[in-house]
């Protein structure tokens, strides 16, 4: 059974939390990295039962309190990061205060805290993007957009190495039959790319990196990486039959 890295980590969560849950049944106190799988594991769950983003925010902070984690635990583990998916599509749950701390006040579950101004960039590239499928799809903000949804179709070879240009946490939605305008900005820092659908994993400007990841794509289907010139030529029309040649007289 061949896994995408990112089924491949989900599944390392899945068994962490079944550590977890093991020791704080023998009533064990749980670390962080214990307290992390646990928590990310029952969003993850909660995700696949169909609930929404804010519910599985919810249900995630609800897992462990204070006096079920070590000291200093909640001090280390303000936030927690994981992406699920939802009904709707994958997205990035952002749990502030995951284990009940008090460190969020009174701020509502997975609600982003106003930091200091700054001008948002603006997009390099502009694509149109046309959901195909039949359910709506939603692309999260530092997902590579290149590895989106196969339903997906746009110009892939022009997306490789981007990402949404809005705010980190956020989304695009992309409804039934939608076409939208998505802009999109480069990766940044040393644009090594893991995980998503498995694609590139690795460096994105390594020599052959991009060509190869677009051979991958074409191979399993997503639509707008096929070749130039692989699309199915019309049929043409028949040839007219010739007239019966005259009879010759005996």
């Amino acid at each position: 059974m061949r896994l995408t890295p990112t089924e491949r980590d989900r599944l390392l969560i899945f068994n962490a939390a079944q550590l977890a849950r093991a020791r704080q049944a023998r009533g064990l106190r749980l670390n962080v990295p214990e307290a992390t799988a646990l928590i990310s594991d029952t969003v993850c769950e909660a995700a696949r039962d169909g609930a929404r983003l804010v519910e599985a925010v919810a249900a995630g902070r609800a897992v462990l309190g204070p006096e079920d984690v070590l000291p200093g635990v909640a001090d280390v583990l303000t936030e927690i990061q994981v992406e699920a998916v939802f009904d709707d599509g994958s997205r990035l749950a952002v749990l502030t205060d995951p284990v009940g701390g008090g460190h969020a006040g009174d701020q509502a579950p997975g609600a982003l805290l106003p930091g200091p101004p700054h001008a948002e960039r603006r997009p390099e590239v502009t694509l149109p993007v046309t959901n195909t499928a039949t359910v709506p799809v939603s692309v999260t903000s530092h997902f590579h957009f290149f590895e989106a949804n196969p339903r997906l179709r746009f110009d892939r070879a022009a997306a490789y190495g981007m990402r949404l240009a809005v705010p980190a946490g956020s989304s695009l939605r992309f409804g039934p039959g939608e076409t939208r305008e998505a802009g999109l900005l480069p990766i940044g820092g040393e644009r090594v790319v893991i995980g998503f659908a498995g694609l590139v994993d690795g460096p994105l400007d390594a020599p052959g990196a991009r060509a190869e990841a677009l051979r991958r794509a074409a191979a399993c289907g997503y639509l707008g990486a096929e070749p130039v010139g692989t699309e199915p030529a019309p049929e043409s029309a028949p040839a007219p039959e010739s007239a019966p040649a005259p009879e010759t007289p005996a």
